[in-house]
């Protein structure tokens, strides 16, 4: 054990440990050997002297009083403090007796032992490692090759030094993958599979990656100049994402979206043309509830906020009868990504009359009816 301080530094840097942690894992290995090579029953410590460059080994015996009832025959941990004064004098209760041991007159056979508790440690703190590191990427995007794809159309990815997995269900509807291909994806959780090891789950359908792609493609995100309060998602067919800015020359949606849609456009080629829709977040449920609607035109919002945790807050809205085919969307898309991007159960009232607007189109801006702008205006 001469040169015990180089090994461990020597791990250390090899496996990119810190020190004390690799001393730790050594101290820990080196008593369950002695257990293992001695007595499981005894108490065992360990101590690395720096100066010496020396790795101790010896048992505990801690001091007791002459009557304790730890003191028979088999328990051997415990001694009372009148041997023990036979031993040293300067003893007192609480104290410990340590008899060093020498570890290279145990055998081939403890080193051995020693060398594969060492590796389980040092295998436990990699992994630990790992997960914190990977824990802290979790709503981040990564990328990596594709290796292999099972029966149950599960996708492996290498993601540096780990394994990413993309489970059937985290994938976009008619996405298909081979072998090679290079794929992006947010990191959803992360843990360690006793057989496999440390595995990283990844997804492409969940609002996080939509919100990922878009930091990584528009500047005022990134530099949180235009946040996104909320988003809401149905993979591969159409999303709605809520924005806020409060610098007063910025138009948030403008700058998410680019000059001629360029930057929205190249966020939705990555997600099989998921139609994206942008829209401006307000702390007024009534209007958040209103925009989030669009294109449909608006004519008033009955909010109720919900009564408990399990609760989701209720909006009864009223539209007209030419905006209630906008309002839900076809296949019902837009009344579900509002209900989702505000969190609310949203029940569509429909009355007589015709919404005008100059922008009726399906693509175009929402025009701010009477009733709206009355509200925006109430709060302001």
């Amino acid at each position: 054990m001469d040169k015990i301080i180089d090994i461990i530094d020597s791990i250390a840097y090899e496996k990119g440990l810190k020190v004390s942690d690799v001393e730790v894992a050594l101290k820990d290995a080196l008593i369950k050997t002695a257990k293992k090579m001695i007595n499981p029953d005894l108490t065992f410590d360990a101590e690395i002297d720096r100066p010496k460059k020396r790795l101790k080994l010896f048992q505990k015996i801690e001091v007791v009083p002459n009557d304790s009832p730890l003191l028979d025959e088999e328990n051997k941990n415990y001694i009372s403090l009148e041997e023990a004064k036979k031993v040293d004098s300067g003893l007192d209760l609480g104290d410990f007796l340590e008899y060093e041991l020498e570890f290279e007159h145990m055998g081939r056979n403890a080193a051995t032992i020693l060398h594969s508790n060492l590796e389980y440690n040092i295998q436990r703190y990699l992994e630990e490692n790992m997960l914190k590191k990977y824990k802290d990427k979790i709503g981040k995007v990564v990328s990596g090759n594709i290796t292999y794809i099972d029966k149950l159309e599960n996708t492996y990815i290498e993601i540096g030094e780990v394994k990413g997995i993309l489970p059937r269900k985290n994938r976009i509807k008619g996405e298909k993958f081979k072998v090679g291909d290079v794929i992006k994806a947010v990191v959803k959780s992360v843990n360690i599979d006793k057989a496999k090891g440390l595995m990283v789950e990844i997804s492409r359908t969940t609002p996080k990656f939509l919100e990922a792609l878009l930091v990584m493609e528009v500047p005022e995100l990134k530099d949180e100049k235009v946040t996104i309060e909320a988003s809401a998602r149905i993979p591969g067919e159409r999303a709605k994402i809520a924005l806020s800015t409060t610098e007063g020359n910025i138009d948030p949606i403008g700058a998410v979206v680019g000059v001629k849609g360029v930057r929205i456009n190249a966020v939705s080629a990555q997600l099989k043309g998921e139609n994206i829709d942008c829209v401006e977040y307000s702390a007024v449920p009534e209007i958040f509830i209103s925009r989030a609607l669009s294109p449909a035109i608006v004519k008033s919002v009955q909010y109720t906020k919900a009564g408990n945790y399990d609760e989701k807050a209720k909006a009864v809205v009223t539209i007209t009868a030419d905006q209630k085919s906008k309002a839900i969307g076809k296949n019902g898309l837009n009344i579900r990504l509002a209900s989702m991007l505000t969190k609310t159960d949203i029940e569509i009232v429909e009355i007589g009359g015709v919404s005008v607007s100059e922008n009726s189109g399906e693509n175009a801006p929402q025009e701010k009816t009477k009733d709206v702008a009355s509200l925006e205006a109430l709060f302001k």
